[in-house]
């Protein structure tokens, strides 16, 4: 287990002996990183972190199951200097405090309306030797298992002509991610797994390649579900765990179904109370 030290914090030679001047932003925000990891004291177990390539284009394909996945994969890369360019929703990109740090760390908006302008950037940043990190669900797994992948990650490898690392993160749901509120403990175990690179065999079409990534990716996961140092405290605990594995989250077919529903419009919203009820409720509260 690798929990971070004050000495990481200020390591010059953190990001090898000469790191590119351009990213200085990117990274003091890894320093920051950092700096929380050590006060919290999280607990990292990263494994594979050589199949990250020290030079040239690559994608690092991950399953996505907490909003922080991005920060634990970046950990995965650094052992061998490596940042990498996340892709990430459009709307991060225009928020007043992160929007900046998002362009200045050179990552990639991904405009679900139109994707094609995202795709030839990330091709581009990879023609040019980048790491780019892709959570091929486009989403949070509720289900804590491997969503159904976009094929934009295997259509990118085949364009680019570099390979795919598969990746698995687990644990950091249990510190924040969809439909839980945040809650920061201290001494939480995240562990990141990263695969044998999948090279785009000549001639490969996008599904084969699509159907290889999913296998490794959930191969991966799965190793590091039934490694997890931790267990649920108790059965009001379980949420964190798949169904499959004793868990209370959702299997992925009742998430499909939950997904269905609110697709169509037709999940019933609760009323709100009216006026006097609310005034009632507030009395109420006050004796």
């Amino acid at each position: 287990m690798y929990t971070a030290s004050w000495r990481d914090v200020v390591r010059r030679d953190l990001f090898g002996p000469a790191p590119d001047p351009r990213d200085r932003p990117y990274r003091f925000v890894i320093r920051l990183a950092l700096i929380v990891f050590r006060l919290f004291r999280f607990r990292f177990d990263v494994r594979g972190a050589e199949h990250v390539p020290a030079t040239g284009g690559a994608i690092i394909c991950s399953n996505h199951v907490s909003f922080f996945d991005f920060t634990y994969l970046g950990l995965g890369a650094l052992p061998q200097h490596r940042l990498v360019r996340f892709m990430a929703k459009a709307a991060v990109f225009g928020h007043w405090f992160a929007g900046p740090f998002m362009r200045a760390m050179r990552h990639i908006p991904v405009d679900r309306k139109a994707g094609a302008a995202a795709f030839e950037s990330a091709v581009r940043a990879l023609k040019d030797g980048e790491v780019v990190g892709v959570f091929p669900e486009a989403t949070i797994s509720r289900s804590f298992t491997v969503k159904d992948l976009k094929a934009g990650a295997a259509r990118m490898a085949i364009d680019a002509g570099v390979p795919v690392i598969p990746a698995a993160v687990w644990g950091g749901q249990r510190i924040a991610t969809k439909g839980h509120p945040v809650q920061w403990r201290r001494g939480v175990p995240v562990t990141v797994v990263l695969g044998e690179p999948i090279v785009p065999a000549p001639g490969e079409k996008v599904q084969p390649l699509l159907r290889r990534t999913r296998a490794a990716m959930e191969a991966l996961l799965d190793e590091a579900q039934r490694t997890y140092p931790d267990a649920p405290a108790g059965d009001d605990d379980r949420w964190w765990l798949p169904a499959h594995l004793g868990g209370s989250a959702p299997t992925p077919e009742e998430v499909v179904a939950h997904d269905a529903v609110d697709a169509g419009g037709h999940r019933a919203k609760a009323a709100r109370p009216g006026l006097a009820a609310r005034a009632k409720g507030l009395l109420a509260r006050r004796r």
